[in-house]
């Protein structure tokens, strides 16, 4: 497995995530990076100069993320737009040399109690994720879909996600994300990363306490060191990201500081478990 960190945890400090982000990320010692379109776009500079420092530090592009909630829009018009930005999305990760593009389907609406049922709703996503992973399958990139540990989420157990892997049908092309602290918020035990062997196209890696958090490993409660070990059991040799949120202190060196916490913690636990290489 590579360790790797989502370009947003230096967003809103003075570091910029598109800039000097990515020689501050293979300095403190990572081997990958994922990059997080603000607003679900990057400008023409953005993405020349990301290609250019990656290359530059050798630094690797693993994922990109898209968070997509249109698909199940009342509105026709709606969702065919989040289709073709989904397959816009797909095109930068193609352009920028990534793996996969991250993609969070969101959640239900008005508690499933007016309008819109359930399984309106849940086949509105799959034929949309379809159609983009079609588009993806063409270009050459995986679709890798976030498990969210939250009680309306279309994806939040390893039930749903295999149930929707299975309905989407494109077993090389859409594929899982594990978020490990997601599992731990969602009371999924390490032991079930099994039920995803061979279908896991990236992991997201975290901390956290009673609810959402995304800390430095170490902060939280979370059995990450069992994560990755089943995780390299399943036989993944993907990057394991880092997914973090703001620190307190977003100064220069507070930043600096709080991804290099979370670095040293989660390489210690991969030199141990022997997965790093």
């Amino acid at each position: 497995m590579k360790l790797g960190v989502i370009n947003s945890a230096y967003f809103g400090s003075p570091i910029d995530a598109y800039g000097e982000a990515i020689q501050v990320t293979k300095n403190i010692g990572f081997d990958t990076i994922d990059i997080y379109p603000g607003d679900g776009e990057m400008t023409s500079a953005q993405i020349k100069s990301v290609k250019s420092l990656c290359a530059v530090a050798g630094l690797p592009i693993r994922s990109t993320v898209l968070i997509l909630f249109g698909l199940f829009d009342p509105n026709k018009p709606a969702r065919d737009f989040a289709v073709d930005l989904g397959k816009r999305l797909i095109d930068l990760t193609a352009i920028l040399g990534a793996d996969n593009m991250l993609m969070v389907n969101g959640e239900y609406f008005w508690q499933l109690e007016t309008g819109f049922n359930k399984d309106w709703i849940w086949n509105n996503v799959v034929e949309g994720t379809r159609k983009i992973g079609e588009h993806a399958e063409a270009a050459g990139v995986k679709i890798s879909i976030e498990l969210e540990p939250f009680k309306m989420s279309l994806i939040n157990s390893i039930d749903t996600m295999d149930a929707f892997l299975s309905a989407v049908d494109l077993p090389k092309t859409v594929q899982a994300n594990v978020d490990c602290s997601h599992l731990d918020l969602a009371g999924i035990p390490p032991t079930e990363i099994q039920r995803l062997a061979g279908r896991i196209a990236h992991v997201h890696f975290s901390d956290s306490l009673e609810t959402h958090g995304d800390l430095p490993p170490g902060r939280g409660k979370a059995p990450l060191k069992e994560y990755l070990n089943q995780l390299n059991i399943a036989g993944f040799d993907g990057s394991v990201s880092l997914e973090l949120e703001w620190p307190p202190d977003q100064s220069r060196d507070g930043v600096i500081s709080w991804v290099t916490e979370a670095y040293d913690a989660t390489n210690k636990m991969m030199q141990e478990l022997g997965c790093r290489g």
